[in-house]
Formats: C-alpha cells, structure tokens, sequence
C-alpha cells in the first residue's frame, strides 16, 4: 500500500511539474506577443527617439546662440552707421 500511495504521489508530482512548465511556456508566449503588439503600436505613432530629439535640441541651441550674435553684430553696425551718419 505504501508503493501504490508513493506511486501516487510521485505521479502528482509529476503532473504539477508538467503543470509549471507548461505554464511557464505559455507566460513567455504570452510576454513575447505583448511585445511585439506594443512594438508594432510604438512604431505606429509618430514618436521620435531620444537620440534624434536630443540632436535637434542642440542644433536649435546653437541656431539660436548663432542668431543673437549676428543681432549684436547688427545692432553694433547699425550704431556705427548712425553716429557716421
């Protein structure tokens, strides 16, 4: 009787190990089509990377700095040409 109750037993546990590792496959299934739908989302909005943002950034950093400096240059001649004129 103790052989049939461990057989039992050693089949349950075997069951439920199966049970995990099917469960398991299904999670990471699962996890691998989340991503890939909001990947595909993602990309369908008109978002910009970090990187791309970031060059922009500093190009209009320096747009402006290199506007105001031809402002003061253009308000220099300007003051030149008025106190000659």
């Amino acid at each position: 009787m103790t052989t049939g109750a461990n057989r039992i037993l050693d089949d349950f546990a075997k069951l439920m190990t199966d049970a995990a590792g099917a469960a398991q496959g299904v999670r990471k299934e699962a996890e691998t089509m989340f991503r890939a739908q909001a990947e595909r989302f993602i990309n369908g909005m008109d978002l910009v990377k970090r990187e791309e943002f970031e060059a922009v950034r500093e190009m209009a950093i320096k747009a402006r700095d290199e506007n105001d400096a031809l402002l003061k240059r253009i308000e220099a001649l300007e003051a030149r040409l008025n106190a000659g004129g």
